[in-house]
């Protein structure tokens, strides 16, 4: 018989897997986009930790200020939420992205760049260019900016670095990626491998988002969509979280491999037992520890001083 205390001896991420499953559950054939963001939103609505959310118009993209106290108005973190291009916005990772800005001690600019399928690649990564755009307008150097982002917007972190640099703007300071999907072809053995033991993520959904957000045409191995297929050259220093139960764990390993051969500093961090963007569960001690971890990145790269970072 189960006793009471039961509950408490769940496993915290065995927690966040049943919560997973239990927006997945409500959705059906006939469930609209709209419905589904909107409870995509609802289930990660509110933040756990003290700061300033201001609402901006970035260059015409929609976005938040999300700022800790103390923190300098002459560094800057952009941020681009997961959700594989067709769910998610500032609402279901404010929380996430909020921990994020207080572990740092940085502020952080985060866009709700356009969904697909009512707008498909490659307008997601012109906003994010847009967005960076608009805080090198605002007086910001490009040395005082980083870029981060999961899953998704791991993917927009890469894009817009390489069109970027393709472009010959000036890159930023760094990029943090929490389970980024760089691969839009999914071929990593990680959705065989890893098949079984992630709960949520499997091949066959993954590739039916990258035609939602690509099109029956698009092209899975353009660079700028898939940007493990790119030349990695001349990046910034990255820093790559992964789950080591994800499908889309080799989307990382890879990645990382690639752009060390690139010359790229690159530094790949496999959390054993963890799911997709386990990062976004504050109950997950692991997740806490990685924001630790990214925080820590970000201020040496952004050179923030002990006085900014909260103690």
């Amino acid at each position: 018989m189960a006793s009471a205390g039961d509950d408490i001896a769940i496993d915290p991420v065995e927690r966040a897997i049943e919560r997973l499953r239990a927006i997945y559950r409500n959705w059906t054939r006939e469930t609209t986009v709209a419905q589904m963001r909107s409870d995509w939103d609802a289930a990660f609505a509110g933040c756990s930790v003290p700061v300033t959310c201001r609402p901006v118009s970035a260059g015409g993209v929609d976005g938040e200020w999300i700022v800790p106290a103390n923190a300098s108005r002459d560094k800057a973190i952009l941020y681009f939420h997961g959700g594989a291009f067709r769910i998610g916005s500032v609402a279901s990772h404010r929380d996430l992205i909020a921990r994020i800005a207080d572990a740092s001690g940085c502020r952080v600019l985060a866009i709700d760049y356009r969904l697909a399928p009512e707008h498909r690649f490659p307008a997601a990564l012109d906003d994010a260019l847009t967005a960076y755009r608009y805080l090198r307008d605002q007086g910001l150097h490009a040395a005082d900016i980083a870029f981060a982002g999961d899953s998704a917007g791991g993917n927009l972190v890469l894009a817009a670095m390489l069109a970027a640099r393709d472009r010959s703007l000036p890159l930023p300071a760094a990029g943090m990626l929490m389970s980024p999907w760089t691969d839009l072809a999914a071929t990593g053995a990680s959705y065989e491998s890893r098949a079984e033991a992630d709960p949520i993520h499997q091949r066959a959904m993954i590739l039916a988002l990258a035609k939602n957000y690509l099109g029956k045409d698009g092209d899975v191995s353009d660079p700028l969509a898939s940007p493990l297929y790119a030349d990695l050259a001349g990046l910034p220093p990255l820093l790559v979280q992964v789950g080591d139960r994800e499908t889309v764990r080799d989307d990382s390993v890879e990645l990382a491999a690639r752009a060390k051969a690139a010359g790229v500093d690159v530094e790949l961090q496999v959390w054993d037992g963890m799911i997709h963007v386990f990062q976004m569960f504050p109950e997950i001690a692991q997740a806490r520890e990685a924001i630790a971890s990214l925080a820590k990145f970000l201020r040496n790269h952004l050179h923030i001083t002990p006085e900014r970072a909260p103690q």
